[in-house]
């Protein structure tokens, strides 16, 4: 277990190398590998404003959901840092000024919505579509209250927030458009998971 990332009830787990190098090179591959994913998806968006909506927290739980928690929150960790530097990883583009904007609260919520539904996958519910969908959307709900949070924080220096109504300018920009899309997105998700793993498991 020192040199690997994930657990037997997972995707990956099924499929870890006997030897301990090449489960560690396996794990740092799927990481690695799982960024481009987020980024390919975080790309597919529709322009709402403040915070668009884009297909990354559907990559982000399918990961989390396939590979467990440990693995999960490491992609989505080197996700975040390679937004940092600057690597145009976000839905338009990347760094320190772009994670401080209005989609800051969800991309310091990514990490937590991966490990919740991390959790979860390690402990059996990469097979359990329910349980799976289940946590999914405890972890949207996790996502959903930091971005709101954060966008109350901004509210005081931000046009798009109606002063007059905060609260409620808030919840219409963080969770309102989310809500339907989040919850296609994350059934989509967890069936995805789930069809593969019934597929494995009748192999």
């Amino acid at each position: 277990m020192a040199v690997t990332l994930t657990t037997p009830n997972t995707l990956l787990g099924l499929y870890q190398p006997k030897g301990d190098t090449a489960k560690l090179v396996s794990n740092l591959v799927t990481v690695v590998l799982g960024t481009l994913l987020i980024t390919i998806c975080a790309k597919i968006s529709v322009p709402v404003w403040p915070v668009p909506i884009s297909m990354g927290s559907f990559a982000i739980a399918a990961i989390a959901a396939a590979f467990g928690l440990r693995i999960g929150v490491a992609t989505v960790a080197l996700y975040l840092l390679e937004g940092a530097f600057g690597l145009p990883v976000f839905i338009s583009g990347g760094g320190l000024a772009y994670m401080a904007g209005p989609t800051g609260g969800f991309l310091i919520g990514y990490p937590l919505m991966a490990a919740i539904i991390g959790w979860a996958a390690d402990r059996g519910a990469s097979g359990k579509p329910i349980a799976l969908f289940g946590a999914m959307i405890v972890g949207n709900v996790v996502l959903y209250a930091l971005g709101f949070t954060w966008l109350l924080t901004m509210s005081g220096q931000a046009g798009w927030i109606d002063q007059n109504n905060v609260v409620a300018s808030a919840f219409a920009g963080a969770v309102q458009p989310f809500i339907v899309w989040d919850i296609l997105k994350m059934a989509l998700a967890a069936l995805t998971v789930t069809g593969a793993w019934t597929l494995i498991a009748k192999r």
